[in-house]
């Protein structure tokens, strides 16, 4: 068998070693999977939500859904609602919706085109015209009914999820199926003609065919094969900083199936609500803010309700390595990458790096062409997530600070988006505009709900008729309305799942 050491637990480590398990060693046994994990180095553990995508993966190994959902005190989110990303609009606050539901397809026109083409700017969000998510949300529905199966909704959701109990839950999970789990602090790596030979815990060697690298941003074992190996994104997201607090649900308040991002006066503020508690996080640009100012900040958005349980402050590391498999090590999580934390992608990446990494160690001994391609394919995917995030970003008319007057110029740090943004005056957002790209879960819908909540409009001079409009959008409303009227409340869902 080939030996396959993780060093790091966390969600990457744990992740990575159950995914790999039940695919290399569901039949018979491939890989000798092991996790060293130190009892001395924590977790992060504040990245609470998730894309749609996780569902699959927690689906594809077999896991009970209602058992992660009590075992990590979960709630479900169909969506991210953003609010104050551009200026009041006769005195209210600016907001839009962004669900995971892909918009719904009209007999001889595309909604969105319909929408764009009857108008419906000046009297409604756009999804609010487009979509079920915003009328469940809007009467405080989840994506389940009462017979839903597991890992299946009205429309596709992810998680607000504790990360510390993941960790734990898939710990006890991968341990069950066979991966050895020993807790050590790794305090030296033995590289030799370009590949880690071993890496040291006490007076343990430990050696392995092939080496996982879970360590976080430190990336304790990928920067001792190459140096010069990381290509920084913040001239396109310059928040590197955030500060995390952890504190009672406020009197009154149930779960909401939907995460809240506010924009602050240097970032964003998150907001996710779990059964037990709330966690929120004030993500900033810390060559604007110290990081005092920056807590007083988010604990005067959140007001004084709640007691507060945990205030952690974090040096985020914003952009990916060059190559993520060198000689025999891959990174995995933080320590490849990070995209900041505005559409909850870091468990999706992770998630792609062990899927990726299955599918590139199938041929058991690969050679420098499969990692080539892995390098590329990795390259990609966060080079996407990089310009989508900033097209959050630099549709904003705010200029009541120096973070917010700069942000419309990150676009010039993506090339790809400002030709297309200009394309998109004049055009609908259509697949073929995405096509060919690394996307893997962010499509045209996705782009379309960001650039028309963000008022980025084209100018079309093609008509609609009143008749075809109102047969579209009355079935959308028919649809909106069965939808909610059949889903559970998501605070009932959640009694129901947790008694």
């Amino acid at each position: 068998m080939k030996k396959l050491l993780i060093v790091g637990g966390g969600s990457a480590g744990w992740m990575a070693a159950i995914y790999l398990n039940k695919l290399f060693n569901h039949d018979k046994p491939t890989f000798d999977i092991t996790v060293i994990e130190s009892p001395d180095i924590g977790i992060i553990g504040v990245g609470e939500a998730t894309v749609h995508s996780v569902r699959f993966f927690f689906a594809a190994l077999g896991i009970n859904e209602q058992e992660l959902l009590r075992e990590t005190n979960a709630t479900l989110k169909t969506g991210i609602l953003f609010r104050n990303w551009r200026k009041p609009v006769s005195g209210a606050t600016h907001e839009y919706f962004h669900p995971f539901e892909h918009q719904v397809s009209g007999e001889t026109l595309d909604i969105s085109s319909a929408w764009m083409l009857s108008k419906r700017f000046e009297q409604e969000r756009f999804d609010e015209g487009v979509c079920l998510s915003a009328e469940m949300i809007r009467n405080g529905k989840g994506p389940k009914t009462a017979t839903s199966k597991q890992y299946q909704g009205i429309v596709p959701y992810g998680y607000h999820i504790d990360a510390t109990l993941m960790a734990r839950f898939l710990r006890r999970k991968a341990v069950e199926a066979g991966v050895t789990h020993i807790e050590a602090t790794i305090s030296d790596v033995t590289v030799e003609d370009g590949n880690i030979e071993s890496v040291q815990a006490g007076e343990r060697v430990y050696e392995a065919d092939f080496f996982i690298d879970c360590t976080g941003f430190r990336g304790m074992l990928i920067e001792k094969l190459k140096a010069d190996n990381w290509e920084s994104f913040e001239r396109a997201l310059p928040c590197n900083r955030a500060v995390a607090l952890q504190r009672d649900l406020p009197h009154g308040h149930t779960p909401n199936p939907y995460t809240v991002s506010t924009a602050m006066k240097h970032g964003w503020a998150w907001q996710i609500d779990l059964v037990n508690r709330q966690g929120s996080g004030y993500v900033y640009d810390g060559r604007r803010i110290g990081k005092d100012a920056a807590e007083a900040e988010l604990r005067e958005y959140l007001g004084p309700e709640s007691n507060v349980l945990k205030c952690v402050h974090l040096d985020m590391k914003i952009g990916c390595r060059k190559e993520f498999w060198v000689g025999n090590c891959i990174a995995i999580g933080l320590s490849g990458g990070f995209i900041e934390p505005l559409e909850s992608t870091g468990l999706h990446l992770i998630n792609l790096g062990a899927g990726l990494l299955a599918t590139h160690l199938s041929a058991g001994n690969p050679d420098q062409p499969v990692r080539d391609s892995y390098n590329r394919l990795m390259r990609g995917f966060f080079q996407d997530l990089k310009q989508f995030i900033v097209l959050h970003y630099c549709l904003t008319d705010r200029d009541d600070t120096d973070f917010w007057r700069q942000a419309p110029a990150t676009v010039k740090e993506c090339p790809w988006l400002e030709n297309q943004l200009s394309v998109w005056e004049r055009k609908v957002c259509e697949f073929h505009d995405l096509a060919g790209s690394f996307s893997t879960i962010f499509s045209d819908d996705n782009y379309r709900y960001i650039l028309y909540g963000m008022q980025h409009f084209p100018n079309l001079q093609a008509n609609i008729s009143d008749e075809m409009s109102e047969k579209i959008f009355s079935r959308l409303r028919r649809s909106a309305t069965g939808a909610a009227n059949a889903a559970l409340p998501h605070a009932q869902y959640l009694r129901q799942l947790n008694q």
